[in-house]
């Protein structure tokens, strides 16, 4: 069995997005969800609730639908927010200049195996120490 994917918020988004210039990130995002070789964090649940919800959003769900539908996320690995991986995430922004929540995303792929990050705010290709960012959105 090989590492899972971590998924970043963007992805989840981008997933539930009416927006016709998203049209084509929003079908993609909906098809790596499909996998079962993905795994999360509490950080990218609580953002994709935050945002999801958030007012001025046009398509903003409900929260009962976000709920909802972090509860159906729950299905893949999480990684929970910890003491030591916040220490490695400020060791890791600074070591890599990138904000605490990125490098807090990549720490959190790293305690759970992952190899990958899908992510659009990462750079595409980037190697953080045997983690990987990749950009499913980016074209071939």
């Amino acid at each position: 069995m090989t590492a899972p994917q971590f998924v970043d918020t963007n992805i989840l988004l981008y997933a539930i997005s009416n927006a016709a210039d998203e049209a084509q990130k929003s079908r993609e995002a909906r098809r790596l969800l499909e996998g079962d070789d993905l795994a999360l964090s509490v950080q990218v649940l609580q953002e994709f609730f935050v945002q999801a919800t958030r007012k001025s959003r046009p398509d903003a769900l409900t929260t009962t639908q976000a709920s909802q539908l972090v509860e159906a996320f729950l299905r893949f690995p999480v990684q929970e927010n910890t003491v030591s991986l916040m220490t490695a995430a400020f060791a890791s922004s600074a070591r890599f200049r990138i904000s605490y929540w990125d490098a807090a995303v990549l720490e959190a792929a790293r305690s759970l195996g992952c190899k990958t990050v899908l992510s659009e705010d990462l750079a595409h290709g980037r190697d953080y120490d045997g983690v990987v960012v990749r950009n499913p959105f980016r074209r071939k």
